[in-house]
């Protein structure tokens, strides 16, 4: 499987009355994110550690930047890009699984920056995650949430179904 299958543009719709309207949703490019851009990416990975409360030890997001551009590593990073300026990421990866012979497609990270919210751009970075599951064979994404995270909630909520299932874990 290739490292992404190329570059989503956005487009525009019509309006009731015939009229183009372009959200920002509509007018966003969304394609890998190179790996001498980390510097567009890291104010977005650290707005979505923020909005989640987390801190990552020293080093992570060294590995995580690595990982995400190394060939032999089953992750990947799409970006959201409104005029040229890196807007939105998505992180996801591959895992086996007993249940399916396709792969999962884990949806790990999803960040639009504030202010854009609201607009399209995380149902296309979602939807791009989509195609490029479906083009490397995966059975289905899926993704977690936070409970109390209402407005994500109401976008999966439309892109998706709700699994029933609630996690637990130890955090070693």
């Amino acid at each position: 499987m290739g490292r992404h299958a190329g570059i989503l543009q956005g487009r525009a719709e019509l309006t009731a009355d015939g009229n183009a309207e372009a959200s920002a949703g509509d007018r966003v490019v969304i394609r890998p994110v190179g790996a001498d851009e980390r510097a567009a990416w890291e104010p977005l990975w650290n707005g979505y550690l923020t909005f989640y409360e987390a801190t990552l030890a020293p080093g992570t997001t060294d590995v995580t930047w690595a990982r995400l551009h190394d060939r032999d590593e089953p992750m990947f990073l799409l970006g959201a890009y409104l005029d040229g300026r890196l807007v939105g990421i998505v992180h996801y990866l591959y895992h086996r699984s007993c249940w399916t012979v396709g792969n999962y497609c884990y949806l790990q990270d999803l960040f639009v920056k504030r202010g854009l919210r609201g607009g399209g751009i995380g149902r296309r970075l979602i939807g791009a995650v989509e195609q490029e599951a479906r083009r490397a064979g995966a059975s289905r994404v899926y993704w977690l949430t936070k409970e109390d995270n209402v407005a994500a909630r109401g976008l999966y909520d439309q892109v998706a179904e709700r699994s029933g299932f609630i996690q637990y874990r130890k955090i070693f």
